[in-house]
């Protein structure tokens, strides 16, 4: 009997494949046609791993490492990778656990607790093993079991965070992956085999390692590793914060407001906050010196609640803050400058009067009194309407914009007359010990919320903007987070079981056909992990407030 054809549209072409051919097999026949190797598809606009096999007439597109989602996928199955590699090397009854904490630059850190001497040669073994499996091109295998099943599973393999996580799964399956039969549970998709990870390395780094990663802009080149000490420093504090009120995962956090409530831990989050901007005050007024408050930081990292909070613990240790926004020193918008697509670019330095800018700061630092601008951001003119501001020996100035840690915004001031602080959003909450949740995921859910109720804008255009949003960011604030004096995290540990209530029902507002359909899909997946909690209880002049609103400052 003859074998069903089935006719399948890729890059406008029609073409005819058998009945229950894989995806992947599909793909081969398209190697070299894209720059970066195929790890998934979409079809019809539905996700799908390369394992999957062709059943209905439909249009597929290819997702490569060089796109978001298949970066993301890369990075996954190399943990994935990682984890089998430490386990064989360490052996499995020498290893208590091994945890995923965050991501130190392109890559993640990890630590092993048990009978484990981390050193470069057991990097060396665990990196030699990694790559005998990458030449293997072992299958990445996929079995879905019931949620049941996976809780008693995870707790046979010791990873109780993941048994934890999952008496919370609405969900009546679980997926689980393996390479040979080293099992485990991870968010989101998988490479097809062990042959596409063949870009990594490993450094030891504080009191574990880091596996290094490509990035999505070459994926397949390993950047060198740079150290960030003081970015490190205060997600390994926050990691602290969050173990000190036994909620390091998303199961814990669950547990805690299950059981207890989210109040309690709502005022604890909070008060370790503002104990951290008290302290950052504090170290402001004893400098004497320190007249401008440089703070810059990513999208929806919480800049103006911070800027407000800062500013009314500097009044309490004697100083006379005054706001204000840089952006009130762009220039004007037929003169703001143009990115490669021909759209006018905001958020390059150009696109300010940078010149302006050190005047009228050089004239308040000699004591001058100088009129400041205001932006109208509807006629897109500079304009003065008599502001004038002079200081006096007790004024600073706390001024906000993402240009405020790059010297060349202010390069006519003193370097001891400014302090600079970097704030963003850096979640020290994981999912479990080897499922991170990105920061900028905390991120984007934040400013869904927050567009969708200040702006009267769609989850679709705010997820279509992130990418643009996130090269601004790669080009104008994260060069140089490191110069920074201080660094805030701004994210709160109980945030996300907030958001969710927020954020799923503008999510679910996205057209099934819509580009952003998949991204929205994969945040209303991460966001069914945590049980949602209303918002009396947070303080209303707490960061989060910004985005949900009913905040006490006038933003």
């Amino acid at each position: 009997m003859e074998q069903e054809r089935i006719w399948v549209e890729i890059n406008g072409e029609k073409r005819e494949y058998p009945w229950g051919i894989t995806f992947g097999e599909i793909a081969q026949d398209y190697e070299g046609s894209t720059r970066y190797p195929i790890v998934l598809v979409t079809v019809n606009g539905k996700l799908k791993e390369l394992h999957k096999r062709l059943k209905r007439e439909c249009s597929i597109e290819f997702i490569t490492t060089g796109d978001s989602i298949g970066h993301k996928t890369y990075k996954r199955s190399a943990s994935l990778l990682l984890l089998k590699a430490v386990y064989h090397v360490a052996g499995h009854e020498n290893v208590e656990k091994a945890v995923l904490h965050f991501a130190v630059g392109s890559g993640f850190y990890f630590t092993i607790q048990g009978k484990v001497k981390v050193d470069e040669e057991f990097l060396g073994k665990v990196k030699a093993y990694m790559m005998e499996m990458v030449e293997k091109k072992i299958p990445i295998m996929k079995r879905s079991v019931g949620t049941n099943d996976a809780i008693e599973l995870f707790h046979k393999h010791g990873m109780y965070d993941k048994e934890k996580l999952f008496r919370y799964r609405r969900v009546s399956r679980v997926n689980i992956y393996s390479i040979d039969e080293f099992e485990d549970y991870f968010y989101g998709f998988m490479v097809n085999h062990t042959g596409y990870l063949k870009y990594f390395d490993l450094f030891l780094y504080d009191e574990g390692f880091v596996l290094q990663l490509p990035e999505a802009s070459n994926p397949e080149k390993v950047p060198p590793f740079r150290p960030m000490p003081k970015i490190f420093q205060v997600q390994k504090e926050s990691e602290e914060w969050g173990e000190r009120m036994d909620v390091a995962t998303v199961g814990e956090l669950n547990d805690m407001i299950t059981t207890v409530g989210a109040r309690e831990m709502i005022l604890i989050a909070e008060a370790l906050q503002e104990g951290k901007i008290s302290k950052i005050a504090e170290d402001i007024a004893g400098m004497k010196r320190k007249k401008f408050i440089m703070i810059a930081g990513p999208s929806s990292s919480g800049k103006t609640t911070f800027s407000h909070r800062l500013s009314i613990q500097l009044s309490a240790h004697g100083l006379k803050p005054h706001q204000i926004s840089v952006d009130n020193y762009f220039v004007n918008r037929e003169d703001t400058p143009v990115d490669s697509e021909g759209n006018k670019n905001y958020e390059c330095l150009e696109a300010l009067d940078v010149k302006q800018f050190n005047e009228d700061m050089c004239n308040l630092l000699e004591g001058r009194c100088v009129e400041l601008p205001t932006y109208n951001f509807v006629t897109g003119q500079r304009e003065y309407r008599g502001d004038t501001m002079q200081l006096g020996p007790e004024d600073v100035l706390v001024i906000e914009g993402i240009h405020c840690l790059n010297d060349k915004l202010s390069s006519s001031l003193p370097s001891d007359s400014k302090y600079k602080i970097y704030i963003s959003a850096l979640t020290q909450l994981n999912i479990d010990e080897h499922n991170r949740i990105p920061t900028t995921d905390g991120r984007l859910i934040r400013r869904i919320v927050r567009d969708a109720r200040t702006r009267g804008t769609s989850a679709k255009n705010t997820i279509a903007m992130w990418p643009s949003v996130r090269r601004g960011e790669s080009e104008n604030i994260f060069p140089y987070q490191e110069s920074a004096d201080v660094m805030f995290n701004s994210a709160l540990i109980y945030e996300l079981a907030i958001l969710k209530l927020y954020a799923e029902p503008i999510l679910f507002g996205i057209e099934r056909d819509a580009p952003e359909y998949v991204e929205a899909k994969r945040l209303l997946k991460f966001l069914d992990y945590f049980v949602g909690v209303p918002s009396e209880d947070i303080p209303h002049n707490s960061i989060l407030r910004e985005f949900v609103g009913g905040g006490c400052f006038r933003l």
